[in-house]
């Protein structure tokens, strides 16, 4: 569905219904309907009596006391109002409500959007939730938003020409492909959060997709092998969920959710904060784009800002995987903008980016409402932008191709990017937050420790990428010492975390092998024991999920990254 499509009956600037009460020094919803008033507190008046009028108390004229010898009751208080203070005794202020803050983050088809309720402002956030535009993706992606796991959102541009002005920018006539594809994870804790990019031109296997219909009936579209990764939208039908369905399929990582926005939304939201700075290394005219930029730094907003992101034969290679990288410099810009005293202090920008990206913003069904776009907004604004990664899916030229002009995974470094992803590991240091473990289970890292040389393990695979175990099984003989240790093959099963098994008589050699692998207490299981090749007992080692790569300590918080590009967003880069 086409977020632009939609009708609009507001043509109000909902900046201008909100004003200032100086009472409380809060900004207040004044709908268009309400009668103006006035800011001066007038006479206080007593509670009306049914059918009567209200009576004010006998005051001499010019004076705000009662006149004295009248017998002229107070005020009266309304049930349940609070009492008046005595007379002479300073009046309370009232206290302040929740600051009413908007984060909006996007970038190539990227909203995130906060509303601060109140309940002044409970109209306008019905009238923001009318803007989002839904789309039921079914068991693609989840049926709500927790938030207290880490997540993963697939950000989607599309290249459908919606709206004056983008007629040069797409296919002509295109259904809406996935053109700009970006899977944000945030981790469970929310040290850190890495954006990869993934290539339109990727070649992928599509899997086969239920689509819900309009009528309610559910469309099976059909899978096709060795095709774009941009086709997984719009074509035979395709929708967002068919999208999430392929990155799961590629990556063995799965989308809670998706947003999608087309070129309208670069845009609107470029021009409701005012523009974004931009960096590039050598001046830039496009005469494709019609970009027009002097070396160094300028600031784009608007037709301005979507050229930037568009245009690829300015920079690199004059191809999109470098096309990526400028569009990921400046979602980081775009971020620090969002951030900035000068956004989150302007109630009036803050209202034109609500509206802005509400408006562009199509979602699952799972986070379709502004309250719980909120709920992902705040998740995020927790992660530090200096551990804001990011990357793009290691990819090579494809082999199949003479006229290069698509890419393959990379199998030999993507694998590892993936797993990183999975396991809720950073690309960047960060100081986690150790949970505090029960002191029985702490107890079992306690103890003397067994000379490297004495450990006899076996090693199996129980979720970590293929050949992790061989792998791990070379560095401990080879960089650790465990040289009694062996590679069982897999497991059969697949778990989160790595476990290791030992019998009571092992602990001491379960301690060493904890402490070369960063094991905690509750990794380790006391059990049994097995046999080894050699007929001897062994403990026995299983790979979860959780395993970061061959010597990197489980209790590390980021691995060392295989050679792939990346960057943070607190970082300003110029495009070359």
């Amino acid at each position: 569905m086409d977020a632009q499509g939609r009708g609009r009956a507001d043509d109000i600037d909902p900046a201008d219904q909100w004003v200032l009460n100086p009472n409380t020094g809060d900004y207040e919803l004044r709908l268009q309907s309400s009668a103006p008033q006035s800011t001066v507190p007038g006479p206080r008046r007593t509670a009306t009596r049914a059918g009567g009028a209200a009576t004010r108390p006998r005051t001499a004229p010019g004076r705000d006391r009662e006149v004295p010898g009248t017998d002229v009751p107070g005020p009266r208080r309304r049930r349940g109002a609070p009492e008046e203070p005595p007379p002479g005794r300073r009046r309370t202020k009232p206290k302040k409500s929740r600051a009413k803050k908007i984060l909006l983050w996007t970038g190539g088809g990227m909203a995130l959007v906060l509303v601060g309720v109140s309940a002044a402002a409970y109209a306008y956030i019905k009238h923001l939730e009318g803007n989002v535009a839904t789309t039921d993706v079914g068991s693609a992606g989840a049926s709500s938003f927790s938030k207290d796991e880490a997540f993963n959102i697939l950000i989607i541009g599309t290249d459908k020409r919606t709206g004056a002005g983008n007629e040069g920018y797409g296919d002509k006539g295109s259904v809406g492909h996935a053109d700009t594809n970006i899977l944000l994870h945030v981790s469970k804790d929310r040290t850190n959060a890495t954006a990869m990019s993934i290539p339109r031109d990727l070649m992928v296997d599509i899997p086969d997709c239920p689509t819900r219909q309009e009528d309610g009936s559910e469309k099976i579209v059909a899978g096709t092998l060795n095709q774009r990764f941009n086709t997984s939208l719009g074509q035979g039908g395709r929708d967002p969920g068919c999208t999430m369905r392929t990155v799961e399929a590629v990556t063995g990582i799965k989308p809670q959710h998706f947003m999608m926005a087309d070129f309208n939304a670069v845009k609107t939201l470029t021009t409701a904060v005012d523009g974004v700075e931009v960096c590039v290394e050598k001046a830039v005219d496009d005469k494709e784009s019609k970009l027009k930029l002097p070396a160094g730094t300028s600031k784009v907003e608007g037709e301005q800002a979507l050229a930037f992101v568009r245009t690829r034969h300015s920079f690199g290679n004059q191809g999109d995987l470098d096309r990526i990288k400028v569009q990921q410099q400046f979602l980081g810009s775009l971020m620090r903008k969002m951030a900035s005293s000068d956004t989150l202090t302007s109630p009036s920008k803050l209202l034109k980016l609500a509206e802005a990206a509400t408006k562009a913003l199509t979602v699952d069904t799972g986070i379709g409402k502004v309250s719980t776009l909120k709920d992902v907004a705040l998740e995020l604004k927790k992660v530090p932008p200096k551990n804001i990664s990011f990357t793009t899916v290691p990819v090579v030229d494809n082999p199949a191709e003479k006229v290069k002009a698509t890419v393959v995974v990379d199998e030999s470094r993507a694998p590892q990017v993936f797993q990183m992803i999975k396991s809720d590991t950073s690309f960047t240091a960060v100081k986690k937050k150790e949970a505090k473990e029960k002191a029985a289970v702490a107890a079992r890292l306690k103890g003397t420790k067994a000379a490297a040389s004495e450990v006899r393990v076996q090693i199996l695979n129980g979720g970590a990428p293929a050949g992790s175990a061989q792998a791990q099984l070379n560095w401990l003989q080879l960089e650790a010492g465990v040289s009694k240790s062996e590679n069982a093959g897999n497991s059969g099963d697949t778990q989160a975390k790595t476990t290791l098994e030992y019998a009571p008589d092992q602990a001491d050699q379960a301690r060493r092998l904890a402490d070369i692998m960063g094991l905690n207490g509750s990794a380790m299981k006391p059990g049994k024991s097995v046999t080894n090749s050699q007929g001897l007992p062994t403990m026995t080692l299983t790979l979860g999920e959780d395993f970061k790569g061959a010597g990197v300590k489980l209790n590390s918080s980021s691995a060392a990254t295989p050679d792939v590009e990346k960057s943070t967003a607190d970082k300003v880069q110029c495009a070359s």
